[in-house]
C-alpha cells in the first residue's frame, strides 16, 4: 500500500459556552482545527486532526500546523502508511521538531492501519479495557462563584472529575478552589490546573492556603524545575502536563518522583505512535495518566478514546470528550459522552466518517 494523495482542510469549532478561559488572561472563542485526509492506492482513506489551544498555550499554532503539513506531505507520497515507525522517522528527517505538525498525519495512518486490518485502533494500541472510561470536565476560569455554580450542572451530565482553571491572582485562585471544593460530593475529584500560570511564590501561597482541601495540583509553574520546587512543598497529589513532551523528560520526572499523574496529549508528543510509547512507559513505571490532546473535534476525540480505552483502567486517571464542548460536528461515528463516560468505537480504524459538507473545500492537496 502506498500514500497517493494528502489533502488538508480547515474548520472553525465554536464553543457551546462561548469562551474558554485559562491562566494569564488567555482565552479562545473559536478553535481553529486542521484535518488531514490521506488517500492510498488501494482505496483506503484515513483521517487525522490537530487543533492547538490557540497560539499562546504550547509552542504550536494552527497556521503553523498547515504550513508544516504541506512540507511533510510531499515527502510522504509513495510511502507505505502501514509502516508507522518508518513514517514517523521520515517526518522527523524532513522536519526537525514541531511534533504537533506530525500528529494528524500519524493519526490518519493509524486510521488506515485499522481499516486495512479490519480492527479498531483501540485493539491495535493494546486492547480494550472495560466497557468505557471516566471523563473530566474543565471549568473555564471565571469568578469563584460562577465556577462553583457550574459543578452541579456538569455533575448532572455524569462528570465526577472537575478540572478548574486557575493560574491567576493567588487570592482569587484560593477562593476558586475553596468555592468549588464546597460543591463536591463523595466520589468527586478536584484538580486545580494552573497551566503554568503561577510564579513560584504565588504557587507556594496557594498550596499552603489550601492544605486542608482534597485537591490535585496540576502544572503550577512554567518550567519543570519550578514545578518540582512546588512539588517538594506540598503533599497534594501532583500532576505534570505542559513540561512532559517526550520520553527523556518523562523518565527524568519519574526518577525524581516529580509527579503522581502525568498528562499525555497526543499532539504534544507528535501523534498516536509516540503518545503510545509514552503511555506504555507509564504503564511499566506505574504512573497514572490523563489521556487527551490540546483540543479538537470529533476526529481528535475519536483518537483520544482509542488511546484512553486501551490504557489499563487502574492507570487511566482521566480523559476528555472535546467534541461535546464545541457546536460543530465534523464526523459521523465519533464517540459521544454517556453519563460522564466515553467508549472507543468498535468499527475498523478510528471509526469515523468525516462530514465533507462541514470540512468544505481542501485548502491544498499533494499528489
Amino acid at each position: 500500500m502506498k500514500i497517493s494523495k494528502i489533502s488538508v482542510y480547515q474548520v472553525d469549532l465554536p464553543l457551546h459556552e462561548g469562551v474558554y478561559n485559562w491562566s494569564g488572561g488567555k482565552s479562545v472563542q473559536v478553535f481553529d482545527s486542521t484535518i488531514v485526509k490521506i488517500e492510498t492506492d488501494e482505496g483506503i482513506t484515513g483521517h487525522g486532526e490537530v487543533c492547538p489551544l490557540g497560539p499562546v498555550y504550547l509552542p504550536a499554532y494552527a497556521e503553523g500546523a498547515r504550513a508544516g503539513i504541506q512540507i511533510l506531505a510531499q515527502s510522504l507520497i509513495g510511502e507505505d502508511p502501514l509502516q508507522l515507525a518508518k513514517i514517523n522517522r521520515q517526518m522527523d528527517t524532513t522536519l526537525k521538531g514541531h511534533p504537533y505538525i506530525k500528529s494528524s498525519i500519524d493519526m490518519a495512518c493509524w486510521d488506515i492501519l485499522g481499516q486495512a486490518t479490519s480492527q479498531p485502533v483501540c485493539n491495535l494500541l493494546g486492547g480494550r479495557y472495560n466497557d468505557n472510561f471516566q471523563l473530566y470536565r474543565a471549568i473555564s476560569q471565571e469568578s469563584p462563584e460562577t465556577m462553583a455554580g457550574k459543578v452541579s450542572g456538569y455533575r448532572s451530565e455524569g462528570y465526577r472529575k472537575f478540572q478548574l482553571k486557575v493560574g491567576g491572582d493567588p487570592e482569587t485562585d484560593i477562593e476558586r478552589i475553596r468555592a468549588v471544593s464546597a460543591e463536591l460530593q463523595r466520589g468527586d475529584v478536584l484538580i486545580a490546573d494552573a497551566n503554568t500560570g503561577w510564579l513560584m511564590h504565588q504557587a507556594t501561597r496557594v498550596v499552603r492556603a489550601v492544605k486542608d482541601i482534597d485537591v490535585y495540583i496540576e502544572q503550577p509553574c512554567e518550567t519543570f524545575e519550578e514545578c518540582y520546587s512546588i512539588r517538594k512543598l506540598t503533599d497534594h497529589p501532583f500532576v505534570l502536563d505542559e513540561n512532559i513532551d517526550g520520553l527523556p523528560i518523562l523518565l527524568r520526572a519519574n526518577s525524581m518522583q516529580a509527579m503522581d499523574v502525568v498528562n499525555i496529549k497526543i499532539s504534544k508528543f507528535g501523534g498516536l505512535t509516540k503518545a503510545r510509547q509514552a503511555r506504555d512507559l507509564c504503564v511499566s513505571l506505574g504512573i497514572a495518566m490523563t489521556i487527551e490532546d490540546s483540543w479538537g473535534g470529533d476526529i481528535v476525540t475519536a483518537a483520544i478514546s482509542h488511546l484512553a480505552h486501551s490504557t489499563p483502567t487502574e492507570l487511566l486517571f482521566s480523559s476528555t470528550d472535546f467534541n461535546s464542548y464545541v457546536t460543530v460536528s465534523i464526523a459521523d461515528g465519533a464517540p459521544q459522552r454517556n453519563e460522564g463516560k466515553l467508549a472507543a468505537s468498535t468499527s475498523p480504524g478510528l471509526g469515523i466518517t468525516p462530514k465533507m459538507e462541514a470540512l468544505g473545500e481542501a485548502l491544498f492537496a499533494t499528489k
